[in-house]
């Protein structure tokens, strides 16, 4: 199976409403999958109740790759997600990422830092919201 891609993940686990969030998970995430944002590890579970925090927040958006790299089972890139709010705000991040894949190619751990480009000071922790 081929590597996932950050883009792919985060279309489907935000910007595809009727797809399941379990479902959206299982296809890039693995089981034990983990994910350190600006400091902060959860394990999938708490990675779960964040994604769940965000749909209920999340009207639509887009996810640009800058920069991308995968060798082997590291997987590192440079993406800008840009979140319409279901209140009709903006708010768009930079991520520099680094990840581990498993065999299958989904991630199993993910380690990133966030920059607020735009949005209000309330929306810096976006990456990180339950």
């Amino acid at each position: 199976m081929p590597a996932t891609r950050i883009d792919a993940a985060l279309t489907d686990l935000l910007f595809t409403p009727g797809l399941d969030l379990d479902e959206a998970a299982d296809r890039h995430f693995a089981p034990d999958y983990r994910q350190r944002t600006d400091g902060r590890w959860d394990d999938r579970r708490q990675f779960l109740t964040h994604i769940a925090h965000l749909r209920e927040v999340v009207a639509g958006g887009s996810v640009e790759v800058h920069d991308e790299l995968v060798a082997g089972d590291r997987y590192a890139d440079r993406h800008t997600v840009r979140v319409v709010k279901k209140d009709g705000s903006v708010v768009r991040m930079e991520v520099y990422l680094f990840a581990e894949l498993a065999a299958d190619g989904r991630f199993r751990r993910i380690e990133e830092t966030t920059l607020l480009l735009e949005g209000a000071e309330a929306d810096r922790d976006l990456g990180s919201a339950r």
